[in-house]
């Protein structure tokens, strides 16, 4: 069918709905051959009979929950009975001379200006051949009538031939339940929406709920298209060699293009200046999801295919056509960051291009970054940490990890009161620590967050080739050459960052505290495949000083700078690269980037029963609010396998404990920390409450507990020991068995 008259023209349209009772009926569309179709909203609730009552040979069906009636129009009309009043329901008449034989866009304008959507037409018109556009105008009736005027005005100085149809609705067609789709709330892929406060729901300007009104525009417009894209008014389709999408829809099996659109974003946008097409020149490097939509033509569909939001129902298409989606066009913020991690984005040169051939702009561009040279290009290794009340575990971790290659340790203490703060004091003195005060007090941090912060500035961090943030619990266990550093970075040069994954090391049925190593008494812990409770594929990470980060994070570097993001070499525990889609958020393993074969962090949480005391009574460097209880014990001690590689570098870390040891100052204040250490424990267990909690920590109930981890869900893990009942604590360990709970409140 050869297109409408030519011309540059305007047609508005008004959807006015009838209110039948419980149900909303949004169109009521005659068809020629006395046929009719209804079409409600996804709020009514339909049945057959009322459907039979409605027309004869009533077809029900339902497309995103809206019901959709077909059938014949009795002689006496449309008419039935709601809530006890007779309705009669008058078909309108479809006008698909409008779109008759041309290329023609479906979209909705949810508060985009009419220069937005001016441009888009024009865009279309010179790239694709489009001629024609259905535009559903989410609007409030009355509430911008300034757009259609200026549309109309604008469209005149489009050169060549377009028709354009413009559709409102006298009711709402967004969710019911959230608020305007410029909100970062309802922004896809907009970050922190779960500390955003919700503004109020909006269904005038919220998502679109109702999809219905697809075929609704359909059967009212559409049906002598040549071909029909539906995209929104903030999507631009870029030409292709292959030629226009209306074109290929001609051509694809079935008549329907699959289209693939990838959002796009400002870096950023001058001050004072309203954002535009050409603003948008940064793509996600990690993107983890293209926007769908689609083109047909619509004489070459088959029969009961249905148009959808992001597909044509009934139909698999075999052919696909790319689209930029630019985001700050309807989703609007004060800054890009609102509304997507800055730290994901990426140049995008075919945009960057087209922003100076289409738009003749200049856009702001992302700052250049260059990855750096380490420091001392010797693979230097430095540790930043945090302590309180560690004391008598102190040597031993200074002590291995310097045996293994470790050159900086950079350690800050809070309230401590055992002797840490001063045995700390003394190693610096000699050279083997840097120790801070960590004053993170009335400053808003939680301890651990400042003094990373603090760590930032510090030559010993800055200084070193490597560094790591991790505990005084963590021990870096190298399973490959001589357990050192080097064989580690042996087994990947080009690495930059290396994540050592946490293996839960549990009591291993040990009660008492003794002063001798961890590394010794503790040998049982969680299998490898350990997915569950969330904590045990918790990682730290060795990072190289290069710049690719800017601030250090308690499991990872924090602030991925996204103009290197292609120089990052991160490498798991198993010497596997890690996917680009963990670079910028990861902070624990799962399924598929866990890996113990090279590396793996042994993290003695527990220790004995009686440290356990103390350490519950000394509270947390990060999560302060949190009570390290039975529920923490539960997690965190796993004795179901035993687990011995870190034993073979014990001899080395022996020479090096015995010679810290053989200097007397040394010697004095370990003695004096395990002294400190061993009289909290005895005080504590001399009162009722620790008392009880040991006994409750040594019974057989969370010994059983601790070698059964892997039968429980993760609720089981986040409401605590106590909802495991008795009969399934008595089960076999190595019985096939699983045990979950509902989700209750999270016990800490």
């Amino acid at each position: 069918m050869s297109p409408s008259s030519p011309m540059t023209h305007l047609i508005t349209r008004t959807l006015t709905h009838r209110t039948l009772g419980p149900a909303t009926l949004l169109a009521a569309i005659g068809l020629e051959s006395g046929k009719a179709e209804l079409f409600f909203s996804r709020s009514t609730q339909m049945s057959e009979a009322v459907a039979q009552n409605l027309l004869l040979d009533a077809e029900l069906k339902s497309v995103g929950d809206a019901p959709w009636i077909t059938g014949t129009v009795p002689p006496e009309g449309i008419r039935a009975y709601f809530q006890g009043a007779l309705c009669d329901i008058t078909p309108i008449t479809p006008e698909p001379a409008h779109m008759a034989g041309r290329n023609v866009a479906l979209s909705t304008r949810n508060g985009e200006s009419a220069e937005v959507v001016l441009e888009w037409l024009r865009y279309h018109a010179v790239h694709q051949g489009m001629n024609g556009a259905v535009i559903l105008d989410r609007a409030r009736p009355g509430a911008d009538g300034g757009f259609a005027e200026a549309l109309a005005k604008g469209l005149p100085e489009l050169s060549g031939d377009m028709a354009v149809v413009l559709v409102n609705c006298d009711v709402p067609l967004g969710h019911p339940h959230l608020p305007s789709e410029t909100h970062p709330y309802v922004t896809p892929g907009a970050p922190g929406k779960d500390r955003m406060e919700v503004p109020e729901a909006d269904p005038w300007s919220a998502p679109l709920a109702d999809v219905l009104v697809y075929e609704i525009l359909r059967h009212l417009y559409l049906h002598q298209a040549r071909a029909v894209a539906n995209i929104e008014v903030y999507d631009l389709i870029p030409p292709a060699p292959e030629g226009s999408v209306f074109d290929l829809a001609q051509e694809a099996e079935h008549g329907v293009v699959q289209l693939i659109g990838q959002q796009c974003y400002p870096w950023r946008v001058r001050e004072g200046d309203t954002v535009q097409f050409g603003d948008h020149v940064c793509v996600q490097f990690d993107e983890k999801k293209r926007r769908g939509r689609w083109c047909v033509a619509p004489a070459k569909l088959p029969e009961g295919a249905v148009f959808r939001l992001v597909r044509v129902g009934g139909v698999e298409p075999t052919t696909r056509y790319g689209f930029y989606r630019y985001m700050a066009l309807r989703h609007v913020a004060p800054t890009v960051s609102r509304i997507v991690p800055k730290a994901s984005l990426i140049h995008a040169q075919a945009l960057i291009d087209m922003a100076a051939s289409e738009w003749g702009h200049k856009p702001i561009l992302m700052p250049e970054e260059k990855v750096a040279k380490p420091p001392r290009g010797d693979n230097s290794v430095a540790i930043v940490t945090c302590m309180k009340n560690e004391g008598p575990f102190i040597l031993e971790w200074i002590a291995y990890h310097r045996a293994i290659g470790v050159e900086g340790f950079l350690v800050y203490t809070n309230d401590c009161t055992d002797g840490t703060d001063t045995f700390l004091d003394l190693l610096q003195a000699k050279g083997y620590v840097q120790h801070r005060d960590n004053k993170f007090h009335d400053t808003g941090l939680k301890p651990q967050h400042h003094a990373l912060q603090s760590a930032e500035n510090e030559e010993v961090v800055t200084g070193a080739d490597w560094a790591i943030s991790m505990d005084v619990d963590e021990f870096i266990n190298i399973k490959v050459g001589d357990g050192t550093m080097s064989a580690l970075f042996d087994v990947v040069p080009d690495a930059n960052l290396i994540s050592c994954t946490w293996r839960l090391f549990g009591n291993a049925d040990v009660h008492e505290y003794e002063d001798a190593f961890l590394l010794a008494q503790f040998d049982r812990c969680a299998p490898e495949f350990a997915n569950k409770p969330h904590q045990a594929w918790g990682f730290k990470t060795l990072f190289k000083n290069v710049g690719l980060f800017k601030k250090l994070g308690v499991h990872r570097p924090k602030g991925l700078k996204p103009q290197i993001w292609d120089k990052i070499r991160w490498y798991n525990g198993s010497a596997k690269p890690m996917p680009k889609n963990e670079f910028r958020n990861a902070w624990r393993s799962n399924a598929s980037t866990y890996g113990y074969d090279v590396v793996q962090l042994n993290h003695y949480a527990v220790r004995s029963a009686e440290s356990f005391l103390v350490k519950r009574d000394r509270g947390r460097v990060n999560h302060v609010d949190r009570d390290q209880g039975l529920a923490y014990w539960f997690r965190m001690n796993n004795n179901y396998e035993q687990e011995t590689s870190i034993q073979r570098m014990i001899p080395q870390l022996q020479v090096e404990f015995d010679r810290l040891m053989a200097d007397p100052d040394i010697r004095a204040q370990h003695e004096a920390c395990v002294k400190a250490h061993r009289e909290k424990i005895d005080a504590l267990r001399a009162t009722e409450n620790y008392a009880a909690f040991y006994q409750e920590l040594t019974g057989w109930r969370m010994e059983k507990l601790a070698r059964m981890h892997r039968h429980f869900g993760a609720n089981v893990f986040l409401n605590g020991p106590q909802t495991v009942p008795d009969e399934i604590v008595a089960k076999d360990p190595d019985e096939d068995f699983f045990f979950t709970v509902d989700k209750g409140e999270t016990v800490h």
